[in-house]
Formats: C-alpha cells, structure tokens, sequence
C-alpha cells in the first residue's frame, strides 16, 4: 500500500510532470495518449501536495522543430507533435505552469528523440547530451514522475533519474501508455522495476 500524497514530498523530494501537454492529452492531439486527458485534475492536486509540503516541481515539455528525424515524414517513428511554439505543444490547461514559479525543461528542440527529461540522443550522431533537468534537482534524493506516456517518456525519465542513485516512485494512476505495440505498458514496468524505480 503506497504512502498517503502528503507524506511523500519534503524539502529533499520532487514532483516531475512530464509532457503534459495537448498532442499527448487531447483526443484531438495528433499522438493522443488513451486516458491522457483524464489524468490533468490528479496531477493538478499532486502538485498542490508537493508545493505546500515545500517540494520541488519541475516540468518537461516536447518541443520539436517543424521538422526533424524523430518525425515519420522525416524518417522516424512518430507522427509530427508537439512543434515549438504551436498549440500543439502547449501544456493542457489546469497544468501550464505559465506564471508559476516551477521551471520547464524543454526536451527534443534539435534533432534528437527528447524521450529522457534528463538526456536527449541525437539521431544523427547518436551523441547523449544531458539536459538542465539534474541541475534543477541539486539536493533532491527522491523523486516522483508523472504524466506521459508511461512507456516512453515517463519510464525514460525514472530509468534515467534511477540510474542517477535518485529514489524514483512512478504512481501509475498519474500517468497512461501509447502501448504502441501489444505488452509495451507491461515491459515498460518491468523495465523501470528492474532500475530500481518503484511502480505502484
């Protein structure tokens, strides 16, 4: 049984909220995420308990160029999403952190997959590049991830945030799966539970 939302965040923890936003959460995004749209009032509330507990909250944000090879029409996986500075790639309303003191690390902006919060890998050259994302978390031990999706963005947030010897919880009532191909939500768990990252 998972700890009581209160007694999770202190001054030594962290909520990160990964993509949150309309291409991901919206039935009418162009990569919708099944139950995305349902997840914005919890996540809402779980940031309200990190905020008064004193916690850390950060956000992840895709932001990808017009075009780059992560994209299917430039020979990558994905459809087009998430585009820098269009509707698209804004957060959903209730969790735009626009005006809020938390900060957003915006992910993918070069050619790169942008999966990670805390690295992203150039498809070109394969190179990693660390992000802002671990500087933002100087001092925190334990973190907790949300949002989307739970098989790719999500899971490579925690495995990467595991792998850096944080204590890593992802609640999955706070996050859904693309499930691209059938048994991706269960390999995705089995993954982030062998790093080390609690999943309940």
């Amino acid at each position: 049984m998972s700890e009581p939302t209160e007694q999770r965040y202190h001054s030594g923890a962290a909520l990160v909220v990964v993509d949150m936003q309309h291409d991901f959460a919206d039935p009418d995004g162009s990569l919708y995420v099944r139950g995305g749209d349902q997840l914005a009032e919890p996540i809402a509330a779980e940031i309200a308990a990190a905020r008064a507990a004193g916690a850390r909250v950060v956000f992840t944000q895709d932001w990808h160029p017009e075009h780059t090879p992560h994209f299917a029409t430039d020979g990558g996986l994905w459809p087009v999403h998430c585009v820098m500075g269009t509707p698209g790639a804004e957060f959903v309303p209730g969790l735009d952190p626009a005006g809020a003191p938390e900060p957003v690390v915006r992910k993918g902006s070069g050619p790169e997959d942008g999966y990670s919060g805390f690295s992203v890998r150039n498809l070109d050259t394969g190179a990693v590049h660390a992000t802002e994302l671990a500087g933002l978390l100087d001092g925190v031990s334990e973190l907790t991830v949300v949002g989307l999706a739970g098989d790719w963005c999500v899971k490579a947030t925690a495995v990467d945030a595991a792998e850096q010897d944080f204590a890593v919880r992802v609640p999955l009532a706070l996050t859904a799966f693309v499930e691209l191909n059938p048994g991706d939500t269960d390999r995705a768990i089995d993954e982030m539970r062998a790093a080390g990252v609690a999943v309940d």
